[in-house]
């Protein structure tokens, strides 16, 4: 079975343990000579040059999370981390002073900005990282190409306050996403392609899935290149997607702040609503959120309703089954 998920962040990198137990694999590490295979679409509007550096956080997370590096107590970052870099730039003053970087954590970036500086497409240099922590996934950046997504807000500058564009992780992570955003805009999408073999995957795909991850900054930004969102339409697959609001509220993270920022309204139905039956066939709610099933704004779209919280891998192993089994039952009618 040939399965692709669009994911982003630390919900979509736990979604992916799920789906791989759903469908028999070792959750963390590689399953050799399995007949399923499993590619993650993901997103790189989070991806930032720091300290000389390129950080792609959402291909980290996913990497670390599957090849079992990751701190599981925070979703992000590596475990047994240290923190003596982040120390000593401190101590030379050297900005931003907000986005730590881990010792071990610094390893991968210097890794990967090497490769990048010496000609080797992203995708490359995320599949040679991805040797070292053998994911069991095939995991592919969005597009090869920079896009990193902006938010313009009114951002205080001393005593003053001004409105302008800030990457998307300084909003994130040094605002908290508690300045109301005006925009949203994946600056670089329009001009970029999908990375070789992205839409291969999709074509060759017996299932799709919408991991549970931010509608907006995360899928929102894969959608946003060119090729892509035309290719989820075509494949004969059909597409499933889990929502990331449960009872009016994100599951993890911020997700409300990037929704209000584009007139959505934060619910299941209204994410929903927001992808439209154009794009995903069925989509899953939780047992909070099962009035969704009878929304007539969700019309053209099979909704389900579950227990749709990623308590451990035992309930994300059985969200994941549920979706899978939803998109191969769409595909048969």
């Amino acid at each position: 079975m040939k399965v692709v998920v669009l994911v982003g962040g630390v919900g979509g990198a736990r979604f992916l343990l799920g789906v791989k137990a759903a469908l028999g694999l070792s959750p963390v590490g590689a399953t050799p000579d399995s007949p399923h295979e499993i590619t993650a679409l993901v997103n790189t509007g989070d991806d930032v040059w720091m300290h000389g550096l390129r950080i792609c956080t959402d291909l980290d997370t996913c990497m670390y999370t599957l090849g079992g590096g990751i701190d599981t107590g925070r979703g992000w970052g590596r475990a047994g981390e240290t923190w003596a870099v982040r120390e000593e730039l401190a101590a030379y003053g050297a900005d931003p002073t907000w986005f730590g970087l881990g010792d071990r954590d610094i390893a991968t970036h210097l890794v990967r900005t090497r490769m990048l500086r010496a000609g080797y497409p992203l995708s490359e240099v995320t599949a040679a990282l991805c040797h070292r922590w053998q994911p069991g996934v095939r995991l592919l950046p969005m597009s090869d190409d920079r896009v990193e997504t902006h938010v313009v807000a009114d951002i205080p500058d001393g005593d003053s306050v001004e409105r302008k564009a800030v990457h998307f992780q300084e909003w994130w992570v040094r605002y908290h996403a508690e300045l109301p955003a005006h925009s949203i805009v994946p600056v670089g999408a329009e001009e970029s392609k999908p990375a070789p073999g992205v839409l291969d995957a999709i074509a060759a795909a017996d299932a799709v899935l919408l991991a549970p991850s931010n509608p907006v900054v995360s899928i929102g930004t894969i959608l946003a290149v060119p090729g892509i969102r035309a290719a989820l339409r075509e494949t004969k697959a059909r597409v499933v997607g889990l929502s990331p609001i449960v009872s009016d509220r994100p599951v993890r993270g911020m997700a409300d702040a990037c929704l209000t920022a584009i007139g959505v309204e934060t619910s299941a139905a209204a994410v929903a609503a927001h992808y439209g039956p154009e794009l995903i066939d069925g989509w899953l709610v939780d047992d909070e959120d099962k009035a969704a099933a009878d929304d007539p704004a969700l019309a053209g779209i099979a909704v389900r309703v579950l227990p749709l919280l990623m308590r451990d891998l035992p309930a994300t192993t059985a969200i994941a089954r549920a979706a899978l089994d939803l998109a191969l039952e769409l595909r048969e009618r």
